[in-house]
């Protein structure tokens, strides 16, 4: 590994490093991807990452292509203690809005981990109900921490492959161009052809 990119891990790590020094042992970092698209799920995703994981480019999933995203998914699932994903669908969105429902897709990550986290950090989400697990939510912290950088890239491979899968179906829309982003190709599209099954009604009123 090179000088530089050791240099940016470890300061990716400083967060961590001070919270094993208090004490924690397994730290779970969580993240979503999915809370500004018109259509398809938000896919949240919690991880913990052993206390000397220093895989090289992990980074805030928006700052890594996704060739290196899908590289970097096997090498973290590969290393990682426990993890957990939730996929919270469209209709759920719909019925009680993004942010409740990235806050359900929270509880059940932490519901789905076989190992239980002696604390949880999560990028900028307050008022969850992390089955009392204490959380320190931190603003940037895909950006800011290893375990949440981590969660990040679980999160935006996860939800890339099932738009993948809903471009084959639904090739009219360009998903897997944008991913249910609102692009103008994508608002064009959804003019055209009306919305789909997948579209967030809550999102779209405003287009057709």
């Amino acid at each position: 590994m090179k000088e530089k990119e050791l240099k940016r891990l470890t300061k990716l790590k400083e967060i961590e490093k001070e919270l094993y020094e208090k004490g924690f042992k397994n730290i779970c970092g969580i993240d979503e991807a999915g809370r500004g698209p018109l259509a398809g799920p938000v896919v949240v995703a919690g991880v913990i990452m052993p206390q000397d994981s220093m895989i090289e480019g992990v980074n805030d999933s928006k700052k890594v292509s996704e060739k290196k995203r899908e590289k970097l998914y096997d090498l973290i699932l590969d290393e990682a203690i426990s993890y957990s994903v939730a996929i919270i669908g469209q209709d759920v969105i719909d019925d009680i809005n993004i942010l409740q429902a990235t806050k359900q897709g929270v509880t059940q990550v932490v519901e789905g981990l076989d190992v239980k986290p002696d604390l949880i950090v999560i990028d900028a989400l307050n008022h969850i109900n992390t089955k009392g697990i204490p959380y320190n939510s931190i603003i940037k912290g895909d950006a800011k921490c290893y375990n949440i950088a981590a969660a990040s890239i679980i999160a935006k491979v996860t939800r890339d492959r099932i738009m993948r899968e809903w471009d084959s179906i639904y090739p009219q829309y360009g998903f897997i161009q944008h991913k249910g982003y609102g692009t103008a190709k994508h608002i064009e599209a959804i003019k055209q052809y009306g919305l789909c099954p997948i579209h967030r009604r809550s999102f779209t009123k405003n287009i057709i």
